[in-house]
């Protein structure tokens, strides 16, 4: 009984210190947390459909084979796993391998913050995984609406890529005009925290907290009519595993199984620099055009339930009090 007892105030301690590193990683000095998967839902199950949907298949190498098969995405040990699959059943699905990808389009998105994405691949031939983010709709076509890599890799490569693409890099051609793609050696079967900060005026990337490469806005305003910086709305974060079709990564082995798996997706967001006191309605429509709003939990609100459902809220990144 003893023993029982004594094993019992470890565990306890051991959960306690575990929610005490979690609370402690949820703020920091500048950031708030907004949002955070830690994928700890029972082994077997699908993500939280609250906070995530499945990518849609269309005609691109990444999501040429997407499937909503239980199989390409699921709950285990306290990650979300992702695959990519021989396809067995041709008489239900012409593609050749079935591929999970899953998103926050529409569930959640989000104007400068900080994500940390926690992430472990099992390199081979023709793998292509990527966690990375794209302009909440309605948005400009691709690329002007944006994009924005944390983090790719390809095959058994050793190398993690952080890059942007938008009409200004893609379309014209000025990757180097300022450089927009870096890479580094990293040992992607490893776990690592891939994260991306972005402000107002500059993209940053950085692998477990070492800064990988930055990206700025151009302060010539030929330059950005030309599309150099669309990074100024919403956007929201897709993570997968795809495989190549020869073009950048290899073509798949179609009889193997890729593997990623992701430990917890977090995003913070800058604490609210003022707090400003709204009496009417009409205020809380003038607050919130045109800008993004959530409550105290990270939540989007839209304008009308700012309106009518939410006392206090974040506008602007300002902390607004509503009175009745």
């Amino acid at each position: 009984m003893k023993r029982i007892m004594f094993l019992s105030a470890i565990t306890a301690m051991a959960v306690i210190a575990f929610s005490q590193s979690v609370k402690a990683q949820s703020t920091t000095d500048d950031y708030t947390l907004v949002f955070a998967d830690e994928f700890d839902q029972p082994d077997g199950s699908q993500p939280d459909s609250d906070k995530w949907q499945r990518s849609r298949r269309y005609s691109s190498t990444w999501n040429r084979w997407i499937s909503n098969s239980e199989e390409v995405a699921y709950i285990e040990d306290g990650c979300l796993v992702l695959k990519a699959i021989p396809n067995n059943d041709k008489e239900t699905d012409t593609a050749d391998m079935l591929t999970g990808a899953v998103e926050t389009r529409d569930k959640f998105s989000f104007t400068y913050g900080k994500v940390d994405i926690r992430m472990q691949v099992e390199p081979f031939k023709g793998s292509f995984p990527a966690a990375w983010m794209m302009p909440q709709p309605p948005a400009e076509s691709w690329p002007k609406g944006g994009e924005i890599d944390i983090f790719e890799s390809i095959d058994a490569a050793n190398t993690a890529y952080h890059t942007i693409h938008t009409n200004w890099t893609y379309t014209l051609g000025n990757r180097n005009n300022p450089k927009s793609s870096f890479s580094e050696y990293c040992n992607i079967s490893q776990w690592h925290v891939y994260s991306l900060e972005w402000t107002e005026d500059q993209l940053t990337w950085s692998v477990d907290g070492n800064v990988k490469g930055i990206y700025k806005k151009s302060t010539n305003q030929s330059h950005l009519e030309q599309g150099q910086w669309p990074f100024d709305h919403d956007f929201y974060i897709i993570v997968n595993q795809s495989v190549g079709d020869g073009s950048w990564a290899a073509k798949a082995q179609t009889d193997h199984t890729y593997i990623s798996r992701v430990d917890y997706v977090r995003v913070y967001q800058k604490k609210p620099s003022a707090i400003e006191e709204i009496t009417n309605d009409k205020q809380t429509q003038q607050a919130s055009n045109n800008t993004t709003c959530y409550d105290l939990q990270g939540r989007k609100l839209t304008t009308q339930n700012a309106q009518q459902h939410s006392n206090i809220s974040i506008i602007n990144n300002k902390k607004i009090i509503r009175k009745r």
